[in-house]
């Protein structure tokens, strides 16, 4: 019988679908900006928001997105302020959340396999309504990524100019957080907590090695996210018979698959287009060879224009430039 005929797999699939929609979505703006391991960041965070609806008997989706954004604004900040000690910050707040998650889940008399479930995805398990909230949050940062697309860009691209474009930088920066944020707790039951970066960074990475425009970049990595989630878990289904093998990472490991097949390709095509001889070659004749005997002498007070060149300082003299080399002048 076909597994997707099954009432949870049909809900696996379109968890998955628009998991890997969303998390491309957002993570190229992250590549973008160098922020690639930001999601891992904020899936350390988000495992304290998923102990703490465990603790409070609470949906751990609402107070992961809760505890997850918080902790993307607080990151923000971080990255902002640009401190020396901005990176031991993030550290600390990192694997602040993660420890005190696992405290958390012990304080509310859950097992570690509950916890699991965060941690490395669970896909097979969602209700109905797990479902719908995956799809209404995923469609909400497809929207703001694709609709908000110019403005992130240049966002990404160059803050100064940005800001002098008129746009409201911080605004942006926060909005971007946010938007993270929610992705990585959309998709931490479709590929976990743990891992939720690779699909955030890994498809943009592959669609780097084939595109050029930003537009298309953004586009081919939401496919192939797509791809590698629906792959993924169809995989996992087709296998299941001979051994156990989880969504979570066989979605992660088809992406890196993705990667390592076009990063060939990618590399031909970047030789290709790169430029041997930028110039048309033209006949200018003989080069110019050195003025043994030159009948001026050239120097800060000798009148003539000064060029900076490098190391030395050429002089513009009759149409040409003077470089003093050892006991004789250069022309060229």
């Amino acid at each position: 019988m076909d597994l997707f005929s099954y009432a949870f797999m049909q809900r696996a699939l379109l968890a998955a679908l628009f998991t890997g929609l969303a998390a491309p979505a957002i993570g190229t703006f992250l590549v973008q900006r160098r922020m690639a391991l930001m999601g891992d960041g904020i899936g350390h965070v988000a495992v304290t928001g998923v102990a703490l609806g465990l603790l409070t008997g609470t949906s751990p989706t609402w107070t992961a997105v809760a505890v997850a954004t918080l902790g993307a604004v607080l990151i923000e900040v971080i990255r902002e302020r640009g401190h020396t000690n901005g990176d031991v910050a993030l550290a600390l707040l990192f694997y602040g959340g993660l420890a005190g998650g696992v405290l958390l889940t012990g304080l509310g008399g859950q097992s570690a396999s509950r916890l699991q479930e965060f941690l490395f995805g669970a896909i097979t398990t969602l209700s109905i309504g797990d479902v719908l909230l995956t799809m209404a949050l995923a469609t909400v940062v497809v929207v703001c990524a694709v609709g908000l697309s110019p403005q992130l860009f240049a966002l990404a691209h160059d803050q100064d100019f940005a800001r002098v474009a008129g746009l409201r930088v911080r605004a942006y920066n926060v909005l971007v957080a946010v938007l993270a944020a929610v992705t990585v707790t959309v998709a931490m039951r479709t590929v976990g907590l743990l891992l939720v970066s690779a699909l955030m960074v890994v498809p943009v990475a592959t669609a780097q090695q084939l595109t050029r425009s930003f537009r298309t970049t953004l586009l081919a990595a939401m496919l192939l996210g797509t791809a590698a989630s629906v792959g993924g878990l169809t995989a996992s289904a087709l296998l299941s018979d001979r051994a156990t093998v989880a969504p979570g990472p066989a979605i992660v490991l088809l992406a890196l698959a993705g990667f390592a097949a076009t990063w060939p390709v990618g590399l031909w095509l970047r030789h290709r287009a790169r430029v041997h001889a930028p110039f048309p070659d033209v006949d200018d004749g003989p080069l110019p060879e050195h003025a043994g005997e030159h009948p001026h002498a050239h120097g800060p007070e000798c009148g003539h224009a000064a060029v900076p060149h490098g190391d030395h300082v050429d002089y513009v003299h009759d149409g040409h430039r003077h470089a003093v080399h050892g006991e004789h002048y250069d022309e060229h």
